[in-house]
């Protein structure tokens, strides 16, 4: 019987980090949803639909079939049987996802794809709707958070490193807004599990948070 792990939060608080590292310390499988929801808008711009099409998408994401493997520790991609992972992260390929995204038919696809990963697999998967929507019968369910502020700066710090230019300020407003707009998106908004556990990595590490994530995998009688 598989094994799964929830993690959703706001932008910014380290979901992603957090969650590949406990699937490598578990020797889970990560579940990029992102990376899914761009090998979607992949094959919707092969299928020559537009963003704006909103019946044909809903017609034409039934026909994908998306799933993620790793082979020799790194992460593939499977659109129909085929790598994408090469394909997906260019800006038109962004640009379609966050368009079609949204889409009902878009999201009951994916989610279906993903509940089928989690029944095959152990599985960490991360996002904003995993254990309200995604996986409902989670194992472990954690709602990781962080002061806008904090979340900005991480931000800063981030593009700095790469020597971009940026508004600390800026940055935090823009993740406030991001905040409000998935707490009131009318599908699937971003709220805590009531039976997850809330976690504020505000004044945390990395290796912090880790260690209190996996410690609840290993309360309770499927804990290993």
């Amino acid at each position: 019987m598989s094994y799964s792990i929830a993690i959703d939060g706001p932008a910014g608080a380290g979901k992603s980090t957090i969650a590949k590292r406990i699937a490598k310390e578990k020797g889970f499988l990560y579940v990029d949803t992102g990376a899914m929801y761009r090998a979607m808008a992949l094959y919707l711009l092969r299928s020559g639909v537009g963003p704006e099409d909103m019946e044909e998408i809903g017609l034409k994401c039934k026909e994908a079939d998306i799933t993620i493997r790793y082979e020799k520790g790194g992460q593939v991609v499977l659109l129909n049987g085929e790598d994408v992972n090469g394909l997906i992260r260019t800006e038109e390929v962004g640009r379609m996802a966050s368009q079609s995204s949204g889409h009902p038919a878009v999201r009951r696809k994916l989610v279906e794809l993903q509940q089928r990963l989690a029944e095959s697999a152990d599985v960490v998967m991360d996002g904003r709707d995993i254990g309200t929507c995604v996986l409902p019968g989670a194992d472990v369910k954690v709602y990781l958070t962080a002061g806008s502020r904090v979340r900005a700066q991480r931000r800063y710090d981030e593009l700095t490193a790469r020597g971009e230019t940026c508004d600390l300020d800026r940055i935090e407003q823009g993740i406030m807004e991001r905040d409000r707009r998935d707490m009131e998106r009318e599908i699937s908004p971003l709220r805590q599990a009531p039976d997850a556990v809330l976690i504020d990595t505000s004044y945390m590490d990395i290796d912090e948070v880790v260690r209190a994530v996996i410690a609840l995998t290993e309360q309770g009688p499927r804990g290993f």
